[in-house]
This record gives C-alpha cells, structure tokens and sequence, in this order.
C-alpha cells in the first residue's frame, strides 16, 4: 500500500523520549514493560496485538468486568492497534507504520520469537535507521520464562526456611522486570547513538542473559566457583549481616536490618541488650561491631532481641524503632499496603480512571524526572485506538479504515465496518 504524508495532528507528548515512535508486538511481562517504561519517558508508544488481543490479554488477576488488572497494569500510557498478524495485508500494515516514521524515531519491540517478517532485517530493508528490541527467553532464541529461567539459575534453592528440602519460587517475576528495564535502557542508549550517526541498531535482550549477568554481577556464581561454597538456605536473615524478621506481643511481624555499627549501637539501645551482647561478645571472643561476627552467630542473637520483641505489641515496636537509624519495616498485605498509601500518599502514584477497572491508585515511572513530571496514564482499550492510528500515522481515510475492517485486517471495539466501505 502507498504511503501519504502523517497526518498534521500528530499528539504532542512530553518527557525526554518525546518524539520516539515505539510499536510494540508484546505479550507478558518484559516487552510490555519496556514498552510502558518507554512511553512513561515521553515516547509515543503503539502496542499491536492480533485480532482479539494477544496471550496476556485475560490474565488474572481480573476485575469484576472480566477486564485484565494485570494487562492494564503493564500497558499504561500506551495505544492499542489490533491486526491480523496471519494475513499479508495485516503484516504489511504494521511495516507501513513503521517505514513512515519521521527519520530517526522508529523503533521495534517485540518478543515474537522466530517470525521472519517481525525481525531486524525485514525492518531495516524499509526503515534502515529502525532501532529494533528483540526480547526472547534464551540466547540461542530458545524459549524460557521467569520461572524456568529462575529454577535453572539457582535461586529457588537458596530461597526460603533452612529446614527445606523444596525449592521456593519467588512470586516476584525478577528476571521479566529486569528485562524489560534492559529493554527500555537499550533502547535509550541506541536512541543516543541514531542521533550521533544516523544509524539504527539490534538489539537482543535474553532473560537467561539477565538472570546469568544478575547472579554474576552479585557475587553468586564467583562464590561458587571460587570459594567453592554451596550457599545455604538461611530464611529471612541477611546473607553476611544481621537483620530477620520478629515476632510482636501481637502477632504481627516487623523486619528489622542492621547493616551499620550505628544501626547495631541503635538496636542494642531501644532492647537494652548491651549487657547480655558483652557477655556473649567475651565469652566467644567475638566482636558483634562487626557484620561477619553478627552472621555467623545470628541465631544466637536473634534469640536475644526476640524476648524484647515478643514483649511488645507492634504498634510499640515501630514508636521505639521511629526513632532510630535502623531499617525497618512492618510486613503488609497487598490491601494493607493500599491502606497505607492512602493514609500517607506517595507522589509515585495517582488516581486513574481505567476503562472496565474503574478508578484506583496506580504508579508513574519509579525514576521521576522533575522537569517532565509524569502521573499515570490509563491503559488503552484493546485494539480502541486502531482508527486513530491509522488515520494519524497512514492518513487513511475512514472509508478505508472501514474496508480493513471489513475484510478482518483490523479490528476496532465498538466500530463496525460501514456498508459497502473499501479498503484502498
């Protein structure tokens, strides 16, 4: 199909990456994060799905409409464009959008892996400045996800109670997160680059590379292979320091972290346990002011700070540790969490209105830019923006908008293709 001009209303977004034109062909975690992230920095972010939305786009959790938190969480700031990715035309529509992007603003993120017609070189034959993210599970293209990636590494098996025989997978997609900020930053830093030279750039980001350069770079594979050290399960202390979890008079726990001499003189203070910490100190020939002596006898003092702790509602606990330079925490539930921000609001987050979520308290971008202020932005309707798209970035018309949808190339909720409408 013949490419005309943009059309002149193109929005105006702000932020350092304004200007940035980002289609994204995602599902999941890490490529809609890197997309998101993009977008939260100014960049004008379209998400392409198939017809009827990609894998993610019912996965729990859901509201009570059956509309996906989980989606709507990962895909804020964005605008949804569905296609047929099966049919020529369909593929041929997502080349257009990007081979007409101004010079030195196309960019490509997908985690499609394996489709010839979604790579670098089909990209660049149309669009050779094209900056393209290809996300995948494994270097060698191979697939792999969070926890396969997380099991193969060995975190689960240094993950939770020292008694455990089980592995423990942790809840927290780390590896998916972190891809995604590799993403965003290759993007950013390749952005750098096009502006000096003019060139694009291809970019691979593998969540095993992520897990492995991670494990790597904190000391985890070094100390297996150096010091020849299986680490052991330790529960919630700190590997090489103090810190653990305590029981309150009422139940309720509160982690507690002392890192820093001042940190241990401060916990020695608020328990009034100088005296029995001397004793101890004198008679192993130990000195607690340091964090490798704190570790290996953490059991023991722990067992002394849990009587003071136990003697004390929480409520006390935390007045006493207010006090001090320790850290700390009170553990929470996900709804006592809410509860929290909003008794003690934090700028991070706004109130959005999120089509089939109604509104709710949702985050910006954790790396605030104070002269590009950026709340919150709800998530597309999937596939809602797809007449807006094509009329601002092709300048097609709505008759032939209505042809693409009539012939199945498009999809738009809420708009049926008009009788006798062609495409062009």
């Amino acid at each position: 199909m013949d490419i005309p001009a943009p059309a002149p209303d193109h929005p105006t977004q702000t932020g350092p990456l304004a200007g940035l034109k980002v289609y994204e062909i995602s599902a999941f975690v890490a490529a809609p994060l890197g997309g998101m992230t993009l977008a939260q920095l100014g960049a004008d972010v379209v998400r392409i799905d198939p017809l009827g939305g990609a894998a993610d786009s019912g996965r729990w959790p859901l509201a009570a409409s059956g509309t996906s938190l989980y989606w709507a969480g990962l895909n804020k700031g964005k605008e949804s464009l569905t296609v047929d990715f099966r049919s020529e035309r369909g593929r041929e529509l997502i080349h257009d959008l990007v081979a007409q992007a101004p010079a030195g603003s196309a960019v490509v993120l997908t985690n499609a892996v394996g489709r010839d017609w979604l790579s670098y070189e089909a990209f660049a034959a149309r669009r050779p400045d094209v900056i393209h993210v290809q996300v995948q599970g494994s270097s060698d293209g191979s697939p792999a996800v969070d926890y396969t990636v997380n099991a193969g590494v060995g975190f689960p098996l240094v993950t939770g109670p020292q008694a455990l025989a089980d592995p423990v997978n942790h809840v927290l997609p780390a590896w998916d997160i972190a891809c995604g900020l590799y993403a965003a930053l290759g993007v950013s830093a390749a952005q750098v680059g096009r502006l000096n030279t003019g060139r694009g750039e291809k970019i691979t980001v593998a969540l095993t590379d992520v897990a492995l350069a991670m494990a790597g770079n904190l000391g985890f594979l070094a100390e297996a292979q150096v010091n020849g050290v299986q680490r052991d399960r330790i529960g919630n202390y700190l590997y090489g320091g103090f810190a653990r979890d305590f029981v309150c008079a009422d139940g309720e726990r509160v982690m507690v972290v002392a890192l820093t001499p001042r940190h241990w003189r401060d916990l020695l203070r608020i328990t009034q346990m100088h005296a029995p910490v001397e004793a101890l100190e004198g008679a192993l020939g130990v000195d607690f002011t340091k964090e490798d002596d704190r570790f290996e006898y953490r059991e023991v003092l722990a067992g002394l700070f849990e009587r003071w702790f136990r003697a004390h509602p929480r409520a006390e606990v935390i007045a006493q540790l207010d006090g001090t330079a320790l850290l700390w925490a009170p553990y929470r539930t996900f709804g006592q969490a809410v509860e929290h921000l909003q008794e003690h609001p934090n700028p991070l987050m706004s109130v959005i209105d999120q089509p089939g979520v109604g509104s709710h308290l949702a985050p910006g971008i954790p790396a605030r830019l104070h002269s590009a202020p950026g709340p919150a932005v709800p998530a597309p309707v999937i596939g809602g923006d797809g007449d807006r798209v094509l009329q601002r970035e092709l300048s097609l018309s709505p008759d032939q908008i209505d042809g693409l949808i009539a012939d199945g190339v498009l999809e738009v909720p809420g708009r049926a293709a008009a009788t006798g409408g062609a495409a062009q």
